[in-house]
């Protein structure tokens, strides 16, 4: 007999598009079923309060942690009822990231899991990253234990979110790293252009390629580092942006530029690793001219899944990290994240 446990998982990624909420059956380690999904916009407060929270003080930023974590569960609340779910084993929760600097032993994702399970009565399962960076890791990328059991049938799985990460087996051991910003550095110039993000690449099709500033780009050091590696908005805010705002050129243009290196970047990673076929989730992928220029620089199949999988790939593995934590199964690789070792990591917060 098959024991099914139903939960819900959270995502908010950084280039802070929403909430993602996923209502998802798992039957064991590899089946699921997404039974209902959708996004919460945030507010033009909310989104303020996300992007400028590296500034506050540390009380202040107490506080946030608390009223996020009402928010998230308000909004968890009200998903069940509208969408009359009858039974939650419990909410997975990534969290909010505000600082991440593994090289120092600590990463901060906002959310706090005990006032989320207040507001909406579940048992709650957050703070995925801490116990891996304390273990020596880089506290990401955690999402690879999901492509590794639900999405083994690719030969890569890439999220293009505020920043592209790619997942993969190489010899006989999952590896996973970011390669590069992407959505955090395009969704920054389209706000200057009186948008929210670039949709389908329509302000970057209209610019040109400065050369030299994707070459100036294209020798970060970032990219001549060995996985495990990963990215975090301090480092886009004093290494990235401060090389492009140097340039004299257009918003137009310095966003054509960044879609041409970043096309390049995962491209070099295509072919470094030999892969033949690749799994492309997130909201990069609604970038149509991205992807038609990363078409053009590679000959990799790139399959592009069903609107579920696309939006809510991440939300769905948050919620599959949950499941694996509360049955106490490993949920983070020190293959993927350089930890001393293997581990089930996440904070449960009964009710």
């Amino acid at each position: 007999m098959i024991n099914s446990t139903f939960c819900i998982g959270l995502m908010s990624g950084t280039s802070l598009d929403g909430l993602d909420i996923c209502y998802v059956r798992f039957d064991d380690d590899n089946y699921f079923e997404i039974l209902q999904a959708e996004t919460i916009n945030y507010s033009s407060d909310w989104r303020t309060k996300l992007a400028e929270a590296y500034k506050y003080s540390a009380m202040d930023l107490c506080q946030l942690d608390v009223e996020f974590g009402y928010f998230l569960g308000e909004q968890v609340k009200e998903f069940i009822q509208r969408n009359d779910i009858q039974q939650v084993d419990f909410v997975s929760s990534h969290g909010q990231t505000i600082f991440h600097q593994p090289q120092k032993s600590f990463t901060l994702q906002i959310g706090n899991g005990a006032a989320i399970a207040l507001r909406c009565q579940q048992k709650v399962v957050c703070d995925f990253r801490k116990q891996d960076v304390v273990l020596g890791g880089q506290g990401a990328p955690l999402v690879p234990i999901g492509d590794e059991l639900l999405f083994s049938k690719y030969d890569a799985c890439l999220n293009l979110g505020g920043f592209s990460n790619i997942s993969l087996n190489r010899k006989e051991k999952r590896i996973a790293f970011d390669i590069c910003p992407i959505n955090i550095v395009l969704n920054h110039y389209s706000k200057q252009l009186g948008k929210e993000y670039d949709e389908n690449g329509v302000f970057a099709e209209q610019g040109k390629v400065n050369n030299e500033l994707v070459a100036e780009l294209n020798e970060l050091e970032f990219y001549q580092q060995s996985f495990p590696k990963s990215l975090g908005y301090e480092w886009v805010e004093s290494k990235f942006l401060t090389i492009v705002d140097n340039y004299d050129i257009s918003l137009e243009d310095k966003l054509r530029s960044c879609v041409e290196h970043f096309a390049i970047q995962v491209q070099n990673i295509f072919a470094l690793y030999d892969i033949n076929n690749v799994l492309i989730t997130g909201g990069g992928v609604r970038n149509l001219f991205f992807i038609n220029r990363l078409r053009k620089l590679t000959n990799v199949e790139i399959i592009i899944p069903n609107d579920n999988l696309i939006d809510f790939k991440e939300a769905l593995i948050f919620a599959f990290l949950g499941y694996r934590r509360v049955h106490n199964k490993i949920n983070c690789l020190a293959s993927v994240t350089g930890a001393s070792r293997d581990h089930s990591s996440g904070v449960i917060y009964n009710l």
